[in-house]
């Protein structure tokens, strides 16, 4: 008899096997992308209230804080529009980007069963995280949208770039998500960083203060932080013509996204292929 017909049938999948059907693998597996982000929405939302207040509170008491010290105390140019307007306007993009870091780092973490057990483009787990964080970013604007009518700032058609703005932050958030999400696999030490980056990186970013402050021949340069572009375009596209954007600058930090982009799809993907083993 033959043994084969005795014996169960195992499938084996092997590193490198699913290379040439890889990004068409993420249409095919879009069901599964859309069941991890509502089953994280739910999770974070459902049968809670503090789940949809912190999305509100925490950007709103910071505004408050950052609006007191850098506005009130230490009295720093506004760009002419009310202090926590161009402080909140800043925090709707950058909370967004903190939040989609802190999830994503944890994303294949937290999912390591499925890793250990399932083919599917990982690519998935990184990319759901950040589209919970952009639920949070939606609720959060609808604060902006009240404080814009309580300081009697009315949108202009600069509003119509926050669609691709909004894209942009996106893509920063992934860009980074993807590198510190493939190094958090192989340096659990990453998820001690992770807290320390997110707080340091807002102090370094114009977020409770304008970028037009930092000193002309440095201003360039301190684009280099992709989320100085995203910020600025942000306050340009809510505050209209009474704020200028700085184009040299966003331009770089257009250059630096897609080249963190591109560079952490490469390194997610050389990476990819060990995780199951190393998680």
């Amino acid at each position: 008899m033959n043994p084969s017909r005795i014996l169960p049938q195992r499938l084996v999948i092997e590193a490198g096997r699913t290379e040439r059907h890889y990004w068409a693998d993420l249409w095919k597996y879009r069901e599964l992308f859309i069941f991890l982000s509502w089953r994280d929405i739910l999770v974070r939302y459902k049968q809670t209230v503090i789940g949809v207040l912190w999305a509100v509170l925490r950007p709103f008491l910071t505004m408050v804080v950052f609006s007191f010290i850098f506005g009130r105390l230490a009295k720093l140019p506004s760009d002419g529009i009310p202090y926590p307007i161009l402080v909140f306007s800043a925090m709707l993009p950058w909370q967004f980007f903190a939040s989609s870091l802190t999830e994503a780092s944890n994303s294949l973490i937290s999912n390591a069963n499925m890793l250990s057990k399932i083919y599917f483009p990982r690519l998935v787990l990184p990319t759901s995280a950040v589209i919970v964080s952009l639920v949070d970013f939606f609720i959060s604007f609808v604060i902006l949208a009240i404080m814009m009518v309580w300081y009697g700032i009315w949108p202009t058609w600069h509003l119509l770039a926050l669609i691709p703005l909004t894209g942009l932050a996106f893509l920063a958030s992934m860009a980074a998500g993807l590198w510190i999400a493939a190094l958090n696999v192989e340096y659990r030490d990453f998820r001690y960083i992770v807290p320390f980056l997110v707080q340091f990186g807002l102090y370094v970013s114009p977020v409770g203060f304008s970028s037009s402050i930092v000193p002309e021949n440095l201003r360039f340069w301190y684009s280099l932080n992709p989320m100085v572009g995203v910020i600025d375009g942000f306050r340009w596209a809510i505050a209209g013509a009474q704020t200028e954007i700085y184009w040299p600058g966003f331009a770089l930090s257009l250059f630096v996204v897609f080249a963190l982009l591109a560079s952490g799809i490469w390194y997610f993907r050389r990476m990819e292929r060990t995780f199951a083993d190393v998680i």
